[in-house]
């Protein structure tokens, strides 16, 4: 289990350049970068590193404290939302335009929230806009640090300020060997009432309203004398009226929940459905190469026949195929049907993601595959040479083939559905690899 990243946060007024510097200290083009204002309008999250410290490094929309347009309004929270998060604010400006009213606007904003804020000067390419990005002063945000996205100078300069203010790295608990369990989804869904459930007290304040839980708060959970950590997603808090789509920012909180655990507990809502938010978050596990649990909540809303749960679970199945191999259990936070099968299923998960398969085994797998699902492409047959497992939690396999080349994606999926099937491995994603290896007779 690790722990969550520092949180460093790209924030300022439209087109002064966010996103190419997002890209710049990434090292690649990920956001969507035009000359037209506004146009990052979702927060984009990558890790980066510099001088050995990691952090998470997020990209927001511009913001504009006067235009109360919809577009607008929804970046502004979602803004919101991340100012919130972070550790670290680097407030980007526009050398080329100099300080404007807006800037001001935004440092103002940048000042109540408390973080430590550095203080960028984009566009600084040419000699004078350096020179006048000393006004920059006047935003009193501290000394301004001059930099040219496009170009790359000064960025070094920037990641030096960005290291020195990020909080002390956190010991390294990856020798803790206790479970540890988020519950994560959209807001309102019922993470804080199962966990309430679980654990028998109200420890989180719970309401109707989307968003009531304030802080994300670890608790530790003893099920028949195992110690297991549920890590619980902070909701998203209501200042005023949240524009429509604010849902969807909630993905942050629920990937640094994510990062921390060994198995994720993602909830639907039974009376809403699958949504684009839900697979958002679905799809974030499935990368992180953490365990799955899909918990359908508020089953009891539900008028059921003998049908009702197969046809769900076909819906869920469908609009989640990534996880595939996730259990679905249905249950009720509120009543508590069910609830205890969440931990049952975590533990067993667990345990599935410490397995180790012999290279023996393995090998008697290929073999049996080769035989059972011998493939030709491209008029060419495809060889298992031997396989063994490099890693566990997730399980990864290398196979040593004759042509990487030749595996198709459906051939690869195959391998996959056999290996589960022989050795079991519920709940969890797995990474196989494919390596070169041809004999002499094949050059």
């Amino acid at each position: 289990m690790s722990r969550a990243l520092p949180l460093v946060a790209l924030v300022g007024r439209p087109n002064v350049g966010k996103s190419t510097l997002f890209n710049r200290i990434i090292g690649e083009r990920q956001a969507i970068v035009a000359p037209v204002a506004g146009t990052t309008r979702d927060r984009l999250y990558a890790e980066a590193e510099w001088n050995g410290r990691a952090f998470t490094v997020v990209d927001t929309g511009g913001l504009d404290l006067e235009d109360q347009g919809e577009v607008t309004v929804r970046i502004r929270n979602q803004v919101g939302l991340a100012l919130e998060e972070a550790d670290v604010l680097v407030f980007v400006t526009d050398g080329l335009a100099g300080v404007t009213a807006a800037d001001h606007d935004v440092a103002q904003l940048l000042r109540a929230t408390a973080r430590p804020v550095i203080l960028a000067v984009n566009k600084t390419e040419k000699q004078v806009a350096r020179l006048d990005a000393t006004e920059f002063w006047a935003l009193g945000m501290g000394e301004p640090c001059a930099v040219s996205a496009v170009h790359g100078t000064g960025t070094g300069d920037l990641l030096d300020l960005i290291a020195a203010a990020l909080p002390p790295a956190e010991p390294d608990d990856s020798e803790d060997e206790r479970l540890h369990v988020a519950f994560v989804g959209r807001p309102n869904v019922g993470k804080s009432s199962l966990l309430n459930k679980l654990t028998g007290q109200e420890r989180m304040v719970v309401s109707g309203q989307a968003g009531t839980t304030r802080d994300a708060v670890d608790t530790v959970l003893r099920y028949h004398g195992e110690p297991i950590v549920l890590v619980d997603t902070a909701g998203i808090r209501r200042r005023g009226r949240v524009a429509p789509g604010i849902e969807k920012y909630s993905v942050m909180r629920a990937m640094r929940a994510i990062e921390r655990c060994d198995v994720a507990v993602l909830l639907i809502d039974a009376v809403d459905g699958v949504t684009e938010q839900d697979a958002h978050i679905g799809g974030y596990i499935d990368e992180a190469g953490k365990g799955a649990i899909i918990a359908v909540n508020k089953w009891d809303l539900i008028e059921k026949d003998e049908h009702t749960a197969d046809a769900f679970t076909e819906t869920l199945r469908n609009e989640l195929k990534f996880l595939a191999y996730a259990p679905i259990v249905y249950i009720s936070a509120l009543t508590g049907q069910r609830a205890i099968k969440v931990i049952e299923l975590a533990l067993q998960i667990h345990e599935t993601r410490s397995l180790r398969i012999s290279t023996g085994e393995l090998n008697r797998f290929t073999s049996d595959l080769q035989a059972r699902h011998g493939l030709t492409r491209r008029g060419r047959e495809i060889k298992l040479r031997y396989a063994t497992q490099v890693a566990v939690s997730p399980p990864s396999f290398l196979f040593f083939v004759n042509d990487p080349a030749l595996l198709h994606f459906s051939y690869r999926r195959l391998i996959e559905n056999q290996l589960r099937e022989r050795f079991g491995f519920e709940g969890t994603p797995m990474r196989l690899f494919f390596r070169e290896q041809r004999r002499k007779d094949e050059d």
